[in-house]
């Protein structure tokens, strides 16, 4: 920007970039003043593996600011990682707005410690780890003191606790390569004072500023490594935005319309029209049933006309206390004591058979209904039990 002339000092272009600035005051780029830096932000970040740390990835990789856009509290400026995890390496990740303190973290001769946890397959002794304290060379690349330490272990697979403050590129793997081990989960677990606590996988959450400041000033004399730990706790739940009430559309008016009016029935379309009066919602009436002869019945009853009583003489029975057979089989009966039988000569009267030569009845002539007793009055049911009748059926 000094080259292409857009900085300027107090109204003239700055032309070379050796110059000493107090403060921001008369410094303007583009003619637009630049403004007083931020106060530092520090936020810790649970990177997930999986992620590549940067801003871009030219292979289309997901970076960490793809996870950050979820994670970070509205209004965050724009932070930058301290240090780098692998694509493969989680845990905790610090992130600043400040680019001076950014640099400050990173370089080795801070002694700023960062604390992984190794998972690994294979046979190692506490001896040999203990040995990384005077420092070890792997294929040229020589690695400073390293605190490494057998937290458990079961079988050949265990879990192994390391310490180093130079934070060179892969320097937990190709040491623990080194010594016949391979790494199959790596999480780093702190970074100086600040450890990763209970902090979700995911989830980001800013450090207070009392102990940023606190830490920033212990960075002077390494008064840091007395600093007590300052572990993350779990990223507070944000309430997602309830979503904008939709305003209600209301549809305009429309005109009335001249040749649909009908004086006769009111047109419907004007406007202004009373509304009709609610409609009370109730229980609906039950539908009253039929009877069989077309009557209506409700609640259990006959409207109009009590019900017929069995016993009555109607059609659809007949009483139980008669002197023949009930049922349908006495019905029958009494239909065919209705038919008159008659010989070739003389016209007996109703219900009486005669003989072959004359017009008086027979001695114990069958009248009535059948299943009458023979010789008993056909004028109507014995009273008493029913016996059945003798003779052919």
């Amino acid at each position: 920007m000094i080259g292409e002339g857009r900085v300027k000092l107090n109204g003239t272009v700055l032309t070379t970039p050796a110059t000493i600035l107090l403060n921001l005051a008369g410094v303007t780029v583009d003619d637009k003043p630049v403004a007083a830096p931020q106060a530092t932000r520090l936020f810790a970040f649970h990177k997930p593996p999986g992620l590549i740390t940067a801003e871009r990835d030219p292979a289309g990789r997901p970076t960490i600011y793809n996870a950050l856009t979820n994670a970070l509290p509205p209004g965050t400026p724009r932070l930058m990682p301290v240090g780098r995890l692998d694509y493969s390496t989680e845990g905790l990740l610090l992130l600043t707005n400040d680019g001076e303190f950014k640099r400050q973290l990173e370089l080795p001769a801070t002694g700023v410690p960062r604390t992984y946890r190794a998972r690994a397959f294979g046979t190692v002794t506490q001896t040999q780890l203990e040995e990384l304290a005077e420092g070890v060379t792997v294929d040229g690349m020589h690695y400073g003191r390293i605190l490494a330490d057998m937290e458990r272990r079961t079988g050949r697979n265990g879990w192994v606790v390391m310490t180093l403050t130079e934070g060179k590129n892969r320097e937990v793997r190709r040491v623990l390569e080194h010594l016949g081990l391979e790494v199959s989960r790596l999480i780093r677990t702190a970074y100086g004072p600040f450890h990763l606590g209970e902090l979700a996988r995911g989830a980001a959450v800013e450090i207070r500023p009392a102990d940023v400041e606190r830490f920033r000033g212990s960075l002077k004399n390494a008064s840091f490594l007395d600093m007590a730990p300052v572990a993350m706790k779990a990223a507070p739940v944000r309430p997602r935005p309830a979503p904008a009430a939709a305003a209600e559309e209301k549809r305009p008016e429309r005109a009335a319309d001249p040749k649909r009016a009908d004086p006769a029935r009111g047109d419907r379309r004007a406007p202004g029209r009373p509304a009709p009066s609610p409609v009370r919602a109730g229980p609906k009436p039950a539908a009253p049933r039929r009877n069989d002869d077309g009557g209506e019945w409700q609640s259990g009853g006959r409207r109009g006309a009590p019900g017929p009583r069995r016993g009555d003489g109607d059609d659809r029975g007949t009483s139980r206390g008669g002197g023949g057979r009930s049922g349908a089989r006495s019905e029958r009966g009494s239909d065919k004591s209705a038919d008159t039988r008659s010989g070739p000569r003389g016209g007996a009267g109703p219900g009486a058979r005669t003989g072959a030569k004359g017009g008086k009845p027979r001695s114990g002539a069958k009248t009535g209904p059948k299943g009458a007793p023979r010789g008993g009055p056909a004028s109507g049911p014995k009273s008493g039990p029913s016996r059945p009748p003798r003779g052919k059926r």
